[in-house]
């Protein structure tokens, strides 16, 4: 309880105090860097599409072509969009 006496007579002391630490506290999270979302500038999204037993035609149009569309309409700034086919086994 002596925290609370003094707090009683002291009662300027502990309100510059709570301002202190309020102002402070805000102060920190106005300046924090935040990890959350870091800022990534990269170029280039590659996306591969992969199934076996399909033929390269077959997954270009209908999983291709569709994923086109859907970028193409969702995401803004898009410069460029290429698909490539290749016949390459795994």
């Amino acid at each position: 309880m002596w925290i609370v006496e003094l707090a009683l007579r002291r009662t300027y002391t502990f309100l510059v105090a709570a301002i202190l630490i309020l102002v402070f506290g805000c102060v920190s999270i106005w300046k924090m860097p935040t990890d959350i979302f870091p800022e990534v500038d990269l170029p280039v999204v590659t996306v591969v599409w992969s199934y076996q037993g399909m033929p390269a035609s077959d997954v270009e149009r209908r999983i291709v072509l569709n994923n086109e569309r859907v970028l193409s309409a969702s995401v803004n700034d898009i410069e460029h969009i290429e698909a490539n086919r290749s016949m390459a086994s795994v």
